[in-house]
């Protein structure tokens, strides 16, 4: 059940936390993984972790905001493999501020990693699942609850996660009838090295309160881990959900049934 024998995936932000996850267990699963990310220690770092255990993957460097890194990036997995099956658009960033607290450049940084870098990454895996032979596969975002509820100080975030349930919906609906899936996950916060830095550059004064604070504001009383996610993850990509898209899976500990 939820086996991805030879499936070829590009898993973006793949370098830690989340995306790591992700492409561990879809190697596991038998899936050959590109290891997309800007950062390519952890991505080596990864790639060797799959290796040791017997899977298959290559490191890509990707920004997922500069389009023909993109475009070389689908290109580089077709000819290795032969197709796309499994986009996931995990690469993302975070900002702290309410829209008094962010910079006009602020906002761009954001956008342009979440809502764009999703954009142009689901654009150019939609062009070649669909001239595929056969054609069709499936793509999943990691959106967030941010998207969905109010959150303290999270503007642009939450406005670039909100964009990501849009262009999830959208290219689900477009590509119906194409073989092509697209789901999000809206995780609740998960604790990564993404979360401990934003503790540390934004909160290092009294990082272990807010900390604190993360765990309990969820009713399960913890933050996520990653590999809950990658989970969800694992079961979107697979052929058990195949009459699932446009769909938007909650996994939050309860905060938003608050």
């Amino acid at each position: 059940m939820f086996r991805l024998d030879g499936k070829s995936a590009i898993v973006t932000g793949a370098g830690s936390g989340i995306g790591r996850e992700i492409a561990l267990l879809y190697a596991q699963q038998g899936a050959q993984v590109i290891v997309a990310d800007v950062q390519p220690e952890g991505a080596d770092a990864v790639v060797q972790e799959i290796a040791a255990a017997g899977g298959v993957a290559y490191r890509q460097n990707l920004d997922v905001t500069n389009e023909e890194q993109v475009k070389q990036a689908i290109r580089d997995t077709v000819q290795r493999y032969g197709r796309l099956d499994i986009l996931v658009n995990n690469a993302g960033i975070s900002h702290v501020g309410n829209i008094l607290e962010t910079g006009a450049e602020d906002f761009d940084r954001v956008m342009n990693v979440n809502a764009k870098g999703v954009f142009l990454c689901s654009k150019y895996a939609v062009e070649q699942m669909v001239v595929q032979d056969p054609s069709g596969g499936t793509i999943v975002n990691i959106a967030s609850v941010a998207g969905m509820i109010a959150i303290d100080r999270r503007l642009a975030y939450s406005t670039s996660k909100g964009a990501v349930m849009s262009i999830t919906r959208s290219v689900a609906m477009d590509f119906v009838t194409k073989g092509i899936r697209a789901n999000a996950i809206c995780p609740g916060t998960v604790h990564t090295p993404f979360v401990e830095g934003y503790l540390e550059r934004y909160f290092s004064d009294n990082k272990d309160e807010v900390r604190r604070q993360l765990h309990a504001r969820q009713p399960v009383g913890r933050m996520g881990r990653p590999d809950e996610i990658a989970t969800a993850a694992l079961y979107l990509a697979s052929e058990e959900a195949a009459f699932v898209t446009g769909s938007m899976f909650v996994i939050d500990g309860g905060w938003t049934a608050r």
